[in-house]
């Protein structure tokens, strides 16, 4: 390693100090900082038998903005080292057999270009209580509870954080106390790598570019997979373009004395990820887990997404897109939120049991939204890759998820064979049955008598959307496709059908703002409990519930062509909630999706008005070939009033405590219009 930087001192974090020189690099070194080294991993890399010259670090090739930014966070981070990310194969390939070589991640032989890394069991999901946004309002980002709010964990180590159902706020001071305790020096021993990566279509006239600093070369690695990033975007920055800063740091410098688990440094006890929009900057410390790390995906996609949305008029959302084609050759796209592990992986990539109906995959995850001049809402996949949770994916739930993570993916947190396969429940049953010798996410033996996983419940696959056999043609297209219809689902056990319709965009509004699901793996949270999670979005709301639901509310204008929307229920378990569940799910969702394709035509013939929604007629779906028990079929669309009552009692609840007075007018009187249709029944 070079020598470090010496004599820093930062009086406030957030100001320059100094400018580059015109001449910042002259052979490979920084005259502004001279001990830093300003040269390619590629030929610094001593595995490699190559060395890759005509790559250079050009700093002053950079357009100012970046450089500028750049040049604040090496003043602060203090790294050894800064390499540019040129997003090339050559890079790629470096950057793993160099993460191999320290032991960070692990080549499967068995399987094309495939990597396996291992986190710290600490460090293995999204940490929501440790997740904040800060602006100079609390009420831009979080109404205040109506019982105040709830204390943060001292724990957590983060000054004032204010925290409700909805999300997390903290002021700009207390943030720069935060920052203090974290940053300076945070990158020492280690190299820098620039990430300029575009989420969309490159040139998309709704994609937007980011810039991620990070100290983390699986980062750089998995943003690979996930971004359209390299020299292509630096290309399309201008003096005046503007971008998201993102800076991310592992938080350990070297040397260190922390145990580092798995090679995989962390820091957990210091973990905070903060958002701040009125700065375009996101700024992630502590954790290396993709949710936490791979700021383009839930930190910009979403929570700043979201609020960019909001001033530009379009939605940035936690949706799949998938195209439909009927036996007729007609195609219509949906757009559908689920909160994560709820099967939205499944479904964007769904294998139809049903002769003569095509999938075809735009996006698994999210879906940025807008209006085109003829009044068509029109959606892209901002991300260019799949972060899909492992565990139950199989060949059976979801064939064509197998064959894309055959190749060029890179895994987080399963098991492995001896010989370079991986596992992970549900996966294949023969190779626990045929004892199989596996060793499991924490390295250690596994068979099927183990009394621990063998993969993390949250453990992942990094793999690139271009490996999908399903993906739709128009997936790249930077004006998006065209959205018939949108789809709300979560994990209800109890009381909820399996589908139904809205009566108009506010019924719809209202049905998204009021989703309840029960909690997964892919956060913190532990055990089964239904949780309210407003559009899929609870965890990534960029600013305030209440404006969030009015913003989608507004959208609703003369001369545009409002998609129908929907609510799908695949978990909903007999006897009560208590049993098995009562849809066979996967495959057989593409019934459902026929529903809501005919529903999209405006075929009345398939519907019947009831009071949570239309619903599919007695007869009018298709369940033939299902073997479901008349009693399972009426309990799969069965209504309990008692149920629903107390479902909207709980549900105003909800809205009076964590909304309080920024709630729309509009939930209340479709509160209001659901109960009075009841008292009808």
């Amino acid at each position: 390693m070079v020598d470090q930087l010496r004599n820093f001192q930062s009086n406030n974090l957030f100001n320059k100090q100094a400018e580059f020189s015109n001449g910042c690099c002259n052979n490979g070194n920084c005259e502004q900082f001279p001990n830093l080294q300003l040269k390619s991993i590629l030929a610094d890399n001593k595995v490699l038998n190559f060395n890759k010259t005509s790559f250079q670090c050009n700093m002053t090739s950079l357009p100012k903005s970046i450089g500028d930014y750049i040049e604040e966070k090496i003043k602060v981070c203090q790294p050894d080292k800064i390499h540019i990310c040129d997003g090339s194969m050559e890079e790629y390939t470096a950057l793993l057999e160099m993460l191999k070589s320290n032991g960070s991640i692990q080549k499967l032989d068995k399987m094309e270009n495939c990597w396996l890394a291992l986190t710290d069991p600490k460090d293995v999901a999204r940490v929501e209580s440790r997740t904040f946004i800060c602006t100079s309002s609390q009420n831009k980002t979080i109404a205040t509870p109506k019982s105040g709010f709830k204390e943060a964990d001292p724990s957590l180590n983060l000054r004032n954080l204010k925290c409700s159902a909805l999300g997390n706020w903290m002021s700009p001071e207390d943030l720069e106390y935060e920052l203090s305790r974290r940053l300076p020096g945070c990158m020492k021993g280690r190299t820098m790598y620039v990430i300029p990566y575009s989420m969309g279509p490159i040139g998309g006239t709704i994609s937007k570019i980011g810039i991620e600093l990070t100290d983390s070369p699986y980062v750089v690695c998995s943003m690979r997979i996930m971004t359209r990033m390299g020299i292509d975007v630096l290309n399309k920055i201008t003096d005046e373009s503007t971008f998201i800063k993102c800076l991310h740091s592992v938080g350990v410098p070297l040397p260190t004395k922390r145990e580092i688990i798995n090679d995989w440094p962390c820091n957990p006890e210091m973990t905070m990820i903060a958002h701040l929009p009125e700065k375009n900057e996101i700024i992630s410390f502590g954790s290396g887990y993709g949710g936490n790390s791979l700021l383009g995906k839930k930190c910009f996609a979403l929570r700043l997404g979201s609020i960019l949305a909001q001033k530009e008029g379009w939605l940035a959302e936690h949706m799949l897109i998938l195209g439909i084609t009927n036996p007729q050759g007609v195609k219509k796209y949906i757009a559908a939120a689920f909160p994560s592990a709820c099967g939205k992986t499944n479904l964007a990539m769904l294998t139809p049991s049903v002769p003569g109906w095509k999938v075809e995959c735009v996006g698994d995850d999210i879906a940025w939204m807008k209006f085109d001049k003829n009044g068509q809402l029109r959606a892209i996949n901002p991300e260019n890759g799949f972060f899909g949770v492992c565990p139950g994916t199989s060949d059976y739930t979801n064939p064509i998820a197998m064959h894309t993570v055959k190749k060029d993916t890179i895994f987080t947190n399963v098991a492995h064979t001896d010989d370079g396969r991986v596992y992970w429940e549900g996966m294949d049953d023969n190779m626990v049955s045929h004892g199989e010798h596996l060793i499991s996410w924490k390295g250690k033996d596994w068979t099927k008598d183990s009394t621990e996983p063998a993969a993390h419940p949250n453990s992942r696959f990094c793999a690139p959307a271009s490996n999908c056999p399903i993906i739709d043609s128009e997936w790249q297209n930077p004006e998006g496709v065209p959205i018939s219809a949108i789809m709300f689902g979560g994990r209800r056990p109890q009381g909820v059908p399996l589908v139904y319709e809205a009566f108009n965009w506010e019924h719809g509004v209202f049905i998204g703002s009021s989703m309840k699901s029960e909690a997964t793996a892919a956060a913190e949270h532990k055990g089964k409990i239904i949780m309210h999670d407003p559009f899929a979005m609870r965890p990534f709301f960029g600013y305030n519930f209440g404006n969030y639901c009015k913003h989608w509310l507004s959208l609703n204008k003369d001369g545009r062509n409002m998609p129908k929307i929907f609510h799908v229920n695949w978990f909903r378990k007999s006897n009560n909630g208590q049993g098995s569940f009562l849809w066979p799910g996967f495959g057989e969702n593409i019934r459902v999706l026929e529903w809501i394709f005919k529903r999209t035509e405006n075929d009345s013939t398939v519907c019947k008005e009831t009071p949570i929604g239309f619903m599919p007629k007695d007869d009018s779906f298709d369940l033939d070939g299902l073997g479901l028990s008349n009693e399972n079929i009426q309990e799969l669309f069965s209504l309990d009033k008692q149920f629903w009552l107390e479902e909207l009692d709980e549900i105003k609840n909800y809205f009076d405590e964590n909304v309080n007075d920024s709630t729309p007018q509009e939930i209340y009187d479709q509160l209001n219009s659901i109960r009075d249709r009841f008292s009808k029944v």
